[in-house]
């Protein structure tokens, strides 16, 4: 499950990306390191409140021990994105429940999307028909992620908490964009096409009315 591309950096050249699934236990620097660098807002959004230091420490080891999958995004090596698919022994709804983090300098550039899908992917591998998600009420990326995804939230005590039914998720692997683009580009070119026979049948004068 691994993601690659590259793009133009003025700084370096190049952008090495990379999505793929972090080893528990070797690489837990990579996603404790990855929180730790979120900002005020993001930390608050991801967590439901601001966490200090030493939790994100705490949290993040305890997701190298319990069976939590990290799907991580990378740019250059480092992880600038993650999704967590945390397993269903630790809900109380026996659902396994997912959350997301994206800094700041990577934001609206489909990140989440591409982790969103990955982690369906995953969840689908290991037989889960659900998943739960959990996002502060003020989040508005993750709530509109959600929803994309086919999520139904609703909000209380200052959370928006829903469920996504993996069974109704029908998109495939690939990025479904680049299937959308495909598909727009053929109809306007059909359309093109149309308008073009029309206007030379006007000025042969096929297309004049009696």
């Amino acid at each position: 499950m691994n993601y690659q591309t590259t793009a133009p950096s003025r700084a370096k050249g190049t952008i090495a990306r990379t999505v793929r699934i972090l080893s528990q236990q070797e690489e837990l620097p990579l996603l404790r390191d990855h929180l730790l660098r979120l900002d005020r807002t993001s930390r608050h959004d991801r967590f439901h409140g601001f966490m200090d230091d030493s939790f994100i420490e705490r949290y993040a080891e305890k997701c190298a021990n319990d069976g939590t999958v990290i799907i991580a995004y990378f740019e250059d090596g480092v992880v600038r994105g993650a999704a967590e698919l945390h397993p269903p022994e630790q809900s109380p709804d026996a659902l396994p429940e997912i959350a997301f983090s994206v800094e700041s300098s990577v934001r609206r550039k489909g990140v989440g999307s591409i982790l969103f899908r990955k982690l369906i992917a995953e969840a689908r591998a290991k037989g889960y028909k659900s998943l739960r998600i959990t996002t502060g009420a003020q989040n508005e990326a993750m709530r509109a992620l959600a929803n994309k995804f086919g999520a139904h939230l609703t909000f209380r005590y200052g959370e928006s908490t829903g469920s996504i039914d993996l069974a109704k998720q029908n998109q495939p692997e690939a990025a479904p964009s680049a299937m959308v683009t495909t598909l727009e580009a053929a109809r306007a070119i059909t359309n093109f096409n149309r308008a073009y026979w029309a206007m030379m049948l006007r000025m042969s004068g096929w297309g004049r009315t009696a």
